[in-house]
């Protein structure tokens, strides 16, 4: 597993970062092992892999690379990025990418959902081939090439400080220049345990709207400049001051095609620390909501519609999610498609969602693959649905958590090229 407990801070004005507390706040499922990756400009140059259904795919086999949200099509599970490449980078067409029905998000170092990341936001992704273009969501590309990587359907899809955390990087500053509350501040991306002196140096950019997180204050470049933390204008060193970053893409002048710009900046752990325990609770209540996703891996069918489904839950989820679901628990599974939009019900996912028990909660042995879990479920109801089916994926409610009416982006009727949506999803005047 990767180090997430190792000191990320320097003992500097900054505290030590610790982030055993952090592996406590958003749970040891969630943090599932995740083996490092090579640089994000790295080509895989092993052939595409593309992944078979009922199958986690290994992730040495992923294509590596690095882009800027540029779309958001939340409810499909799917969007666009700019991806990075050398020379004229805001030249680059936005290019689309689907997320794997098991693939997962991460925001500020804790899980997310599409609609909770910023456009604009850079983000680090780990992606295949489509498992079953008939069915993608997204373009099947034919070729790929830096700037249209084939592999555009993501197991990982995460920002800059979630790829830190799990690289075991750090950012160290170098030198701010403040000039009217903007500037440049130069920093290097190195190794938590100390680098070899080799690290680029890059120059970031930020202004007013940056946000500057200590503690549990929220400040900006005036309050630092006040503070007489930074200059009011001219240069400053900062003495390789360790921090995490939150990294955006702005348009820059002077003929500059590539240079990120800080959105956030966190000073020190208890800021992180309450970046994302805040991330994590607003995914906690949206899966509560929306239902935990699984796929079912064997169905044992009786008389008169009753059956035992097992089914492995998908990973990247709060260890308190995984919790709620113990034998003898009451419980409620539906139908997804492979965007997880439900497709059984009309008024609520419960409307015509299969009802019953847990029978029995499995631990599988050995590390869990990154996607998954680890965590089965034999659920035993008297009245299954057709949705319910080997390979299919399907969400599951124990019936503690909410039951609340989606919206109708949010799920299907028996029109499945509703995941298409078409120029007639928007009203006539």
């Amino acid at each position: 597993m990767t180090r997430l407990g190792t000191s990320y801070w320097t003992a500097s004005p900054v505290t030590h970062w610790i982030c055993g507390s952090l592996m406590v706040l958003v749970g040891s499922w969630m943090l599932q092992p995740i083996a490092k990756s090579q640089d994000p400009a790295t080509k895989n140059e092993e052939q595409p892999f593309r992944p078979e259904a009922g199958k986690f795919p290994p992730l040495e086999k992923a294509q590596t690379y690095r882009g800027v949200l540029a779309f958001v099509d939340h409810a499909n599970r799917r969007g666009s990025l700019r991806v990075e490449t050398p020379g004229e980078f805001f030249r680059n067409a936005p290019h689309p990418f689907a997320m794997l029905p098991y693939g997962m998000v991460r925001y500020h170092g804790a899980p997310a959902d599409l609609r909770d990341i910023a456009l604009n936001s850079v983000m680090h992704v780990k992606a295949y081939l489509p498992p079953d273009p008939m069915i993608s969501c997204v373009p099947v590309l034919q070729k790929g090439n830096p700037e249209r990587p084939a592999e555009n359907h993501a197991l990982l899809l995460e920002d800059e400080p979630s790829f830190c955390l799990r690289e075991g990087l750090i950012w160290k500053l170098k030198e701010v220049e403040v000039q009217s509350s903007q500037g440049l501040i130069e920093a290097t991306r190195e190794p938590q345990g100390g680098g070899d002196g080799k690290s680029t140096v890059v120059k970031l950019t930020f202004n007013s709207a940056t946000r500057f997180w200590r503690g549990r204050e929220c400040l900006s470049v005036d309050d630092l400049i006040t503070d007489g933390v930074w200059p009011s204008s001219g240069k400053k060193a900062l003495g390789d001051q360790a921090v995490q970053l939150g990294l955006t893409w702005e348009p820059t002048p002077n003929g500059v095609f590539l240079q990120y710009h800080i959105s956030d900046l966190w000073l020190d752990e208890v800021a992180f620390q309450r970046a994302a325990k805040n991330q994590t609770e607003a995914h906690k209540a949206l899966i509560r909501s929306r239902w935990m996703p699984a796929w079912v891996d064997a169905v044992e069918y009786g008389k008169f519609g009753r059956a035992i489904a097992t089914a492995t839950l998908f990973g990247g989820m709060d260890a308190s999610l995984y919790a709620d679901f113990k034998p003898g628990t009451s419980t409620q599974m539906n139908s997804v498609e492979n965007t997880l939009k439900h497709t059984h019900g009309d008024y609520s996912p419960a409307h015509m969602a299969s009802g019953g028990t847990i029978l029995e909660v499995t631990r599988l042995p050995g590390d869990a693959p990154l996607g998954s879990s680890g965590i089965q479920i034999r659920f035993e109801t008297d009245q299954i649905i057709e949705g319910i089916r080997p390979g299919r994926i399907v969400r599951v409610r124990p019936t503690s958590w909410p039951l609340v009416n989606l919206s109708r982006e949010e799920y299907l009727r028996e029109n499945l090229q509703e995941r298409f949506p078409s120029p007639d999803i928007f009203p006539k005047y």
